[in-house]
């Protein structure tokens, strides 16, 4: 008795639908990547061996080479209530739609009396005076006293986590010093700062202590 025989089946696959899977997904991951924002201040931190990525949701006070303070607020903060309650309880008179173009600045850098005239003008944040720290008026107490006003009722301890400061490793301890003394007139007295990391040295006493773990 012949043995039956089965039909032959193509081999060929029709890759149509996996092409069209994978450039939706490419699609998608280039439109939902987060861009990080361009460096328009160029600084160099001090080198530590501190390998703890900075989150986003933090709010960095920059301090450059030439003694100038800046603050930049990161996603996921209160930025918006923090302008809102600056506007409110420093008088700067805002009107809702110069209000609104303040929200989207990247970095502010400017002191407060000129804020309102400074909206009127696209100022390059490289080119700004700064938020005043002198001993004569540190405008940076005011800017993390409205913070504090917005994170009130909150963990004391996460916000701390969220106050980051990054200084330029040639910037003059005065600066860094009137930074502190904001902090500290806010009751803030823990805050982070931000490092370029390098490799721990060998024959350290953490290098030895990371090799037993």
């Amino acid at each position: 008795m012949s043995r039956p025989k089965l039909p032959r089946k193509s081999t060929t696959v029709d890759m149509t639908a996996m092409c069209d899977v994978a450039f939706l997904l490419l699609t998608f991951f280039i439109l939902a990547t987060k861009q990080k924002p361009p460096e328009v201040l160029t600084i160099t931190p001090p080198n530590s061996v501190s390998a703890v990525a900075v989150p986003d949701k933090s709010i960095i006070i920059t301090l450059t080479k030439d003694g100038r303070t800046f603050l930049m607020f990161g996603e996921d903060t209160k930025k918006d209530e923090t302008l809102e309650n600056l506007n409110l309880t420093q008088g700067l008179n805002l009107s809702p739609s110069e209000l609104t173009k303040w929200k989207k600045q990247l970095f502010y850098g400017l002191p407060l009396n000129q804020v309102k005239s400074g909206l009127s003008m696209e100022l390059n944040p490289a080119k700004m005076p700064g938020i005043p720290t002198d001993t004569a008026k540190n405008e940076l107490t005011d800017w993390l006293r409205s913070i504090t006003n917005v994170y009130a009722g909150g963990d004391q301890r996460k916000l701390e986590e969220t106050l980051l400061v990054k200084g330029d490793n040639d910037a003059l301890y005065p600066g860094f010093k009137q930074i502190k003394q904001a902090f500290k007139k806010n009751q803030l007295y823990k805050f982070r700062i931000v490092t370029n990391g390098e490799p721990v040295p060998v024959g350290s006493e953490l290098y030895n202590s990371a090799k037993k773990n």
